[in-house]
């Protein structure tokens, strides 16, 4: 079955007086793989758990293909749903604990017999049919459980971080063959995640959760190049923030003075007030950091480290007012600790957002 779309429209969860996620509003189009990422706490469990129907939104509505689900019990959803611990029935084989969901719809055994046939196929299961669920491996058990949410073709896929459990090369592995199954079968999948670079290589789009709101929504592309604030850039990616006070401006770029008294520039982003000593973040990636040898006026800091990724250096770096900042260089180029460099950037490739709570 193809994927349907979802609609979340300002829900909120309460604890007592403790609200979980507030006003969260999602509109997600049939097909699309969508991960929520956060940190711990954030709301994305809470988000999922809502989908699922195992919470109850304390207010708010949720449609599934344009039918409101809100009040809906978990079994009348539709939803298959993948859990980080598997949660397989241990005393099944791979092929019984597939086959569960189409029994429990009363399907003639005919059509279980292809259900499965097909399935295993699909995530890659073949010969293992006959195989006692605790006696595979952790990458093994994963496929079983995404072939039992999948077999009775939902339009709607939860996977609460399902791959946490894997080492990473294990991970990285699956996270292709999730997203190719995804793509042939044209699943609507929600994916919570805490980890940025599984999330960006997976999703058509993500949404960035902070203490249960949504900072912002969009593409990898979107996010990582044109975060909305301070919070969705240190989240996506590696960023560099310094803190300090806006002291002249134009239209397109600003100039801030940082902890050491040195000014830099960058363009500020969103509605603040640009006026003198409006306190600010001024964000800047690692790839566009520029180190060379020290200049007079220029921006220097103290060489602390450098470190071989084999496809980059990544370069730390203690700027004289205490602040440390990190660059991204080709592995031809070797700092050594305790260089003195200058370090600099376009101000077209820094981001300045008024500091929160200002």
């Amino acid at each position: 079955m193809p994927g349907v779309s979802i609609h979340i429209d300002n829900v909120t969860k309460r604890y007592g007086t403790v609200s979980v996620i507030r006003d969260v509003s999602l509109d997600i189009a049939p097909g699309e793989f969508l991960s929520l990422l956060g940190p711990s706490g954030s709301g994305k469990s809470t988000i999922l758990m809502s989908l699922a129907g195992f919470t109850h939104p304390t207010k708010g509505v949720i449609r599934i293909d344009e039918r409101d689900v809100t009040d809906l019990a978990p079994r009348s959803r539709n939803i298959g749903m993948v859990f980080q611990q598997y949660a397989l029935f241990p005393h099944m084989t791979v092929e019984q604990n597939i086959a569960f969901p189409l029994l429990q719809r009363g399907m003639a055994k005919s059509e279980i017999g292809n259900r499965i046939e097909a399935i295993t196929k699909l995530v890659g299961l073949v010969g293992l049919e006959k195989r006692p669920a605790p006696n595979l491996s952790g990458g093994q058990q994963q496929r079983v459980a995404l072939a039992r949410a999948l077999v009775f073709q939902p339009p709607v896929l939860l996977m609460d971080e399902p791959l946490g459990a894997l080492d990473k090369k294990m991970r990285e592995h699956l996270q292709v063959e999730i997203k190719e199954i995804q793509r042939v079968t044209g699943t609507t999948v929600v994916f919570v995640t805490h980890d940025q670079s599984e999330a960006l290589g997976m999703s058509d789009r993500l949404a960035v959760l902070n203490h249960g709101t949504v900072e912002q929504i969009g593409t990898p592309e979107e996010l990582y190049d044109a975060p909305a604030n301070a919070f969705v850039a240190d989240f996506i990616g590696e960023a560099n923030i310094l803190s300090g006070t806006l002291v002249g401006w134009s239209d397109e770029r600003c100039a801030i003075r940082i902890a050491d008294g040195s000014v830099v520039e960058g363009t500020p982003i969103g509605n603040f007030p640009l006026q003198s000593e409006t306190p600010v973040e001024l964000v800047v990636r690692p790839r566009s950091i520029k180190l060379d040898q020290p200049k007079e006026g220029s921006l220097c800091g103290q060489v602390l480290s450098s470190s071989y990724f084999g496809e980059s250096v990544s370069v730390r770096i203690k700027l004289a007012g205490g602040s440390e900042v990190t660059a991204k260089e080709p592995p031809t180029l070797r700092r050594v600790a305790g260089e003195n460099l200058s370090v600099s950037w376009s101000y077209q490739n820094a981001r300045v957002f008024q500091q929160k709570g200002e």
